[in-house]
């Protein structure tokens, strides 16, 4: 946690973390997000919507996972805090839960303390690092996870942001490597596949703007967990995966939310 005294926020070009922030009524974020924001709703009127359910997501998969017995978690592009966070839906099924978060936003830094208030029996640790430095972040999680025992690896609306270009694939692959036999993926990513036009439009609008948007269709997506054990239902729209265990989020059948999710299990 050092460095947070002079962190150096950019407010000069929109971030996603901030933009996601936006889309869910948070106030850490800069006119530059909001701009940029605007002009995604504009182009599909759900993103507000896609940002709710992939928070939905994670709570649904963190409690199935806990359930299962897993008690570390390192989860990737944590974005700004908005309750619960994981490590609170980890430990309220576990209380000795450990959670590792990591982002390369210096303004989630400076709200890491909310990502802290652990309970006494477990710990959670934060990383200022990229998910483009798998070594950097496996050395960091070590100091408060064992890696030789089973870890859930999240990556919540992340790697839309990574192109295969920068290596996306080999980043997961290089991450799962360093987890035992008994580790979990927990993953979601906006496609194309449903709203092809506006989705072109977004991403050159975002990469105008300094931001990669790498949609991929569903046979991209779930190619991320080759070699892994899907748990059911398999790659699904992400209300779909086990609604059971979690709340509806309010306009989320108001057409197809246009994201996938899945949880796979390293064998």
């Amino acid at each position: 946690m050092t460095g947070q005294h002079h962190i150096e926020i950019d407010t000069s070009k929109p971030h996603p973390a901030r933009m996601y922030d936006w889309y869910l009524g948070g106030k850490d974020n800069y006119p530059v997000d909001e701009e940029m924001g605007r002009q995604m709703l504009a182009l599909d009127p759900r993103v507000p919507v896609m940002a709710r359910v992939n928070r939905a997501f994670m709570h649904r998969a963190t409690r199935w996972l806990a359930g299962q017995g897993v008690r570390q978690f390192l989860d990737i592009g944590t974005g700004i805090p908005t309750e619960p966070n994981l490590h609170q839906v980890a430990q309220q099924v576990a209380p000795d839960a450990r959670v590792v978060y990591c982002d390369n936003d210096p303004i989630v830094l400076a709200h890491a303390a909310a990502l802290l208030r652990s309970t006494p029996q477990g710990m959670t640790e934060y990383l200022q690092a990229d998910v483009r430095d798998p070594a950097a972040i496996i050395d960091g999680a070590k100091k408060v996870l064992d890696l030789d025992r089973p870890v859930a690896l999240s990556l919540i609306a992340l790697l839309h942001f990574v192109s295969d270009a920068d290596g996306a694939h080999e980043l997961v692959n290089r991450l799962l490597a360093e987890l035992p036999s008994g580790s979990y993926l927990m993953m979601t990513h906006a496609t194309g596949d449903f709203t092809p036009e506006e989705s072109a439009a977004a991403t050159e609008k975002l990469k105008a703007a300094g931001i990669t948007l790498a949609l991929r269709s569903r046979t991209e997506f779930a190619h991320f967990f080759d070699g892994l054990e899907l748990v059911d239902p398999g790659v699904v729209v992400v209300p779909d995966w086990h609604p059971e265990l979690g709340e509806p989020v309010p306009g989320q059948d108001d057409g197809v939310i246009p994201g996938y999710g899945a949880v796979g299990r390293k064998p």
